[in-house]
């Protein structure tokens, strides 16, 4: 079973507490601070799941996921955005960019784990 999980986040204590929940359930986390840095890593990493903020500097998530999107080897990984954009349409907009969840920020520590969960592949 691959476990391997990308974090594509701009925020280090974001990051640090999303890692920490992964890992603790047996997850092997790799982490990109950029969009960039994310599509290059997640080519060479090839995850199981890729969490992505949509707020990320140089490239936003949404560019980041058709991005993404376009990789045929990425094809059927899962993208969840992973964001504090909770206006109307937000969500839309991210399954429309390519994702295939939406978890709000912030995160829920009791309750990440089961949605993370719902967007793995069985």
């Amino acid at each position: 079973m691959n476990n391997k999980i990308l974090i594509i986040e701009d925020n280090e204590q974001n990051l640090y507490l999303l890692s920490f929940i992964l890992e603790k359930h047996g997850y092997e986390v790799f982490a990109a601070m950029d969009g960039f840095e994310g599509i290059a890593l997640a080519d060479s990493v090839r995850p199981t799941l890729i969490l992505l903020d949509i707020q990320l500097p140089e490239m936003d998530g949404y560019d980041v996921a058709r991005k993404l999107r376009t990789n045929p080897s990425l094809a059927d990984v899962p993208i969840v955005a992973v964001t504090s954009y909770a206006m109307a349409g937000d969500r839309e907009k991210a399954l429309v960019a390519g994702c295939s969840g939406y978890i709000e920020k912030p995160i829920n520590p009791d309750t990440f784990m089961q949605q993370v969960k719902e967007h793995l592949p069985a």
